[in-house]
């Protein structure tokens, strides 16, 4: 899908400065135990992720459960605050004196979560879920419930039929239309997708992927979509960043990635892909071992315990997110990767599909 985009009022940078830059973001959960219930360890759920979302585009996340693509999410969301780390909106830090509030900020940037049905009050009707955010700001009732209305007939919900109808009344797909119209109710710039088709059937998840697109270019929106179906995110995105076990490994375009994978395990975790072409059926495990314990993860390199290339200066220090010595590059979107050894990025630079 193509990244550009109109001119907002609100844009303050001009359309080269990203919609939402992170830097160093981090977040390890305390784990508790003993009679004391002190904490004994932690669990590096996000460890030091750095990236940058353009206006107008949509950034992938990808990587195996676990990975810290939620818990990022949530931190950008601030619904968990982050240990350490940065965010900036538009050029403006968040939650800083210098820059805007986390409540001026969730205006602008929304979200919408995997399970349709947990994320609705029951108690509430359509209408009053997706008129509430804009009464809490402020808009008058009767202007927050036309609006509401208007949203639930641009998600493809006929708003006499559905506005007075409990979150139990509906579909999966029908939960996940009216969760996007909650989310645009703020009139947002950018939407972050958590597994939004995960929970869908195919029918019911290419009727939504469609909506989406339908909507960004409707209302101006950047995406940050987050899933594990990889025919879904390549399908969605215009760049992709892949993540393992708390870290980034690999972003570049969304052409890139696909067709020349650098980093061994966005290799692995292609070819995983399940296929029903005989003549491209797995015959060996694309990943051996188990993966590491977050508690205690590898020094250095993370993938080095499961990696075939691994030498000993993987477990000496964490690579860098650098481009690759024979990388090709996209205007404004560099192919970037975190590996030390150029012989592996050599030995991942074929054929995703090969």
């Amino acid at each position: 899908m193509s990244a550009a985009m109109k001119l907002d009022p609100r844009d303050r940078g001009g359309p080269a400065q990203p919609l939402l830059s992170v830097e160093g973001l981090k977040k390890y959960f305390p784990v508790r135990g003993g009679l004391l219930n002190r904490q004994v360890a932690t669990v590096q759920a996000v460890d030091d992720v750095s990236f940058s979302v353009r206006k107008g585009e949509t950034l992938g996340i990808v990587g195996e459960s676990g990975c810290g693509k939620s818990t990022t999410a949530r931190l950008l969301m601030r619904l968990m605050d982050p240990d350490s780390g940065s965010i900036v909106f538009d050029g403006d830090p968040v939650g800083e004196r210098a820059g805007i509030t986390v409540n001026e900020m969730r205006r602008q940037m929304q979200m919408v979560f995997q399970d349709s049905y947990t994320s609705l009050n029951p108690r509430m009707t359509m209408a009053e879920s997706i008129a509430y955010a804009p009464r809490m700001h402020g808009t008058p009732r009767k202007e927050a419930f036309d609006r509401a209305e208007t949203l639930l007939a641009q998600v493809g919900l006929n708003p006499r039929q559905y506005a007075r109808r409990y979150p139990h009344e509906l579909s999966g797909g029908q939960r996940q239309r009216v969760n996007i119209a909650r989310a645009l109710a703020l009139e947002p710039r950018l939407v972050i997708l958590d597994e939004a088709v995960a929970a869908l059937d195919k029918s019911g998840e290419a009727q939504v992927l469609n909506l989406l697109g339908d909507l960004k270019s409707r209302f101006n929106l950047t995406y940050l979509f987050i899933s594990h179906d990889l025919n879904v995110v390549e399908y969605m995105s215009d760049r992709v960043m892949v993540m393992y076990l708390g870290r980034v490994v690999e972003t570049g375009p969304v052409e890139q990635i696909y067709r020349k994978p650098r980093h061994p395990y966005t290799r692995a975790l292609f070819a995983s892909k399940p296929t029903l072409d005989p003549d491209r059926r797995t015959t060996e495990m694309p990943l051996t071992g188990d993966p590491p314990n977050p508690i205690n993860p590898p020094s250095g390199c993370r993938f080095r315990t499961r990696c075939a290339f691994a030498q000993a200066v993987c477990a000496e220090k964490p690579p860098p997110l650098a481009a690759p010595l024979d990388g090709e590059t996209a205007e404004g979107a560099p192919h970037l990767v975190a590996c030390h050894l150029p012989e592996a990025q050599a030995a991942m630079g074929v054929s995703a599909h090969a």
